[in-house]
């Protein structure tokens, strides 16, 4: 039974939502009230540079990006992993920021990176502000994108021509 309880829609409606959507069968809206009481959460001591601001230090409070995303169902047989390893995640911010993450960093199998859907920053709620991707093991912080508006799973496809090879 999945923690996803939120009906599916196209764009966020709430101050601080985001969709959770793509090659999935649960597609979702959440909050960060949403994912503060659906999933575990997890703590995460991180220090970063900021390109703009210098090194940043912070402690980010949130559930597993694997255990939320893994509630919406991708459409991959959880049994084989390399089905899963073709899997993309593609994060979305308010302030026009976007990344992209392989399924295979955030699986137990795999990197296992603990990446953080963060719902609390230095002790402030994020519930206005939105919620925060936290990827602890990137040195720089260009991974960290705030205010989540959509994570789009979906599958990555070779090129029919690889290499520009002639037919």
């Amino acid at each position: 039974m999945s923690r996803l309880s939120t009906p599916p829609r196209t764009s966020p409606a709430r101050t601080g939502s985001f969709v959770v959507c793509g090659d999935v069968t649960e597609p979702a809206t959440l909050s960060v009230a949403d994912l503060r009481h659906g999933w575990e959460q997890h703590r995460a001591d991180v220090t970063f540079d900021c390109a703009t601001n210098g090194p940043q230090h912070h402690t980010f409070h949130g559930p597993l990006l694997r255990e939320v995303v893994g509630d919406a169902r991708p459409r991959f047989d959880p049994h084989r992993r390399k089905d899963r390893s073709r899997f993309l995640l593609a994060v979305s911010g308010g302030d026009g920021h976007h990344t992209v993450l392989s399924w295979a960093e955030i699986d137990a199998d795999f990197g296992n990176t603990p990446v953080l859907l963060a719902t609390r920053l230095d002790e402030q709620d994020l519930a206005m502000a939105g919620t925060q991707l936290v990827v602890p093991s990137d040195r720089c912080g260009a991974r960290y994108i705030s205010a989540v508006t959509s994570i789009w799973i979906g599958t990555c496809r070779p090129p029919d021509n690889p290499m520009g090879a002639r037919s």
